[in-house]
């Protein structure tokens, strides 16, 4: 089990670091492109919406209500009943999402409204960002049918997951990348105003996705005709799961598309600003924690449906301690080499000095949390496996409201960087109840064994932080360099840490054979 599950880890993570690598380019290409003022705000914020909804709507409640439905039909009744709960979960979910999309696209002035008020109290009062208004409502109408697409995409990744065609999915979001950056390059130079080229690419990076995996849907003989199928026993079902979860999901989109609104009324750049180190969290994050997350979701709804709850319980200790691995020493490079990552990335054309300061902080203040953000992505499916949507939901409010708290703490104090360290402090609310409702719950708790392996791990990220931290020149010297060679020092940088980080982790102890799920069990 831990050699397939290994494998499958594998192959999502390495085609996702093809996606998160083609997508740190994009946004390279974007902050050369528009940099961090007023029209790169409202490409963000038009931007985020869809998003926001692909991720509550599509990848996130849909595809954990789903998938373990999915797992169960396949294994009591075999490829003839997947077949039928496909077309009629196509088939309803096509028409609901064309509803929503409709309204979004004749609505977007009122969404504008909603989510950047602080732009539409300027447009009301003729201030001196009332354009963002105006030009956030006719880049919504572009990008929102990207939520159509990507909803269909989810759908079919979902089903190719659950018959463990990893590569497929992880792989599709490269389109997208490859569709924004192209339309930067060739149709941005056209337009008057080069962040409208960015909207109609997220539109075709959408449609592109989608054309690639009707193939691999067809060849597996998935491809089905859609039919409606609301009241369906098992769409049902699916629709019990789904609604709940719109909220116990995506608590982390939630907080920060409620940190968009509320950046829409502080200084401009705010909102770009927090994409940047968004976006740069969200690498090691799709890189490890969403990358296990989708391979164990569909294993531990299978040791479910079997009633195996002794390998229900080694399966997540084993992605615990998989994503600890690489993301506790994650968060701590991110946060020693904030500076350098962002100027080495970013800061050309129209992103400035200034720029990669502010970034930076942001970036810090998410950093925190980045551990956190993977717990949540595994611990998430130790309930949507057995079904079990109310926990998270509750646990998921609880955070929501926790990090709206927070952020009116922080915000006035930090301005944006407070509002990433709410998203982070919740976030670790948030992982904190789940694995306690787990444990109450009887389902998994960590034993004394893992504890010294996080130890282990937390203590070699320090030494290995604190190494890069004497090592790393300051600031104004990484001004001085010249591009090549702020990318040798920081290669060379990189490469000392990781040395420094494992042969540490080797000196306390760590094997290799501590990530079998077979030790796991022996140790436990």
């Amino acid at each position: 089990m831990s050699g397939k599950l290994l494998k499958s880890g594998l192959i999502v993570s390495a085609m996702t670091l093809i996606s998160r690598v083609l997508g740190l380019i994009r946004d390279v290409v974007v902050a050369n492109f528009v940099g961090a003022g007023a029209a790169a705000d409202v490409f963000f914020f038009a931007n985020r919406i869809p998003n926001f909804l692909r991720r509550l709507f599509a990848e996130g409640a849909f595809s954990q209500a789903f998938v373990p439905v999915l797992s169960e039909v396949k294994a009591q009744h075999g490829d003839d009943a997947v077949r039928a709960l496909i077309a009629k979960v196509s088939g309803t979910l096509g028409v609901i999402v064309t509803l929503v999309t409709l309204f979004g696209v004749i609505a977007s002035p009122v969404i504008a409204l909603l989510f950047g008020m602080g732009w539409f109290i300027e447009w009301l009062n003729d201030g001196p960002d009332a354009q963002k208004y105006e030009l956030a409502s006719l880049m919504l109408k572009i990008t929102f049918p990207y939520l159509w697409f990507i909803s269909l995409v989810a759908l079919s990744g979902a089903v190719l997951n659950t018959y463990n065609k990893f590569a497929v999915a992880a792989f599709t979001p490269v389109f997208l990348n490859i569709a924004i950056i192209g339309s930067a390059v060739y149709l941005a130079p056209q337009l008057d105003e080069p962040a409208m080229a960015l909207a109609w690419g997220v539109f075709a990076g959408g449609l592109v996705q989608l054309l690639f995996q009707l193939p691999f849907l067809a060849k597996a003989g998935l491809l089905v005709m859609p039919k409606w199928g609301w009241s369906d026993p098992d769409v049902k079902k699916i629709r019990t799961l789904m609604l709940p979860a719109l909220f116990g999901v995506s608590v982390s989109q939630i907080n920060l598309l409620l940190d968009t609104v509320i950046a829409s009324f502080l200084l401009t750049g705010a909102v770009s600003w927090l994409y940047y180190s968004d976006r740069l969290i969200e690498f090691p994050l799709g890189l490890f924690g969403i990358a296990i997350a989708t391979v164990i979701l569909p294993n531990l709804s299978r040791h479910h449906a079997t009633a195996n709850s002794a390998s229900f319980r080694h399966t997540l200790d084993w992605a615990i301690r998989f994503i600890a691995m690489f993301g506790v020493p994650a968060m701590a490079a991110l946060m020693v080499l904030a500076q350098p990552i962002i100027m080495l990335l970013f800061m050309r054309g129209e992103f400035s000095q200034h720029d990669v300061l502010m970034v930076s902080y942001s970036l810090m203040a998410y950093a925190t949390g980045l551990l956190s953000f993977m717990l949540i992505k595994v611990l998430a499916p130790g309930f949507y496996a057995r079904q079990d949507i109310k926990t998270p939901v509750r646990i998921g409010i609880i955070a929501m409201v926790a990090n709206m708290a927070f952020n009116l703490m922080l915000a006035p104090w930090l301005s944006y960087v407070g509002l990433a360290l709410a998203t982070a402090m919740s976030a670790s609310l948030n992982a904190f109840l789940l694995y306690r409702g787990l444990a109450l719950a009887g389902v998994f708790h960590f034993r004394k064994n893992t504890w010294f392996f996080l130890a282990k791990i937390i203590l070699a990220s320090l030494v290995m932080a604190g190494s890069l931290f004497w090592l790393s020149p300051p600031f104004t010297a990484w001004l001085n360099f010249d591009f090549w060679a702020q990318v040798t020092r920081l290669l060379l940088l990189c490469g000392l840490g990781i040395v420094n980080y494992f042969v540490m982790l080797w000196l306390l102890g760590v094997r290799l054979s501590h990530f079998r799920v077979q030790t796991i069990a022996e140790s436990n």
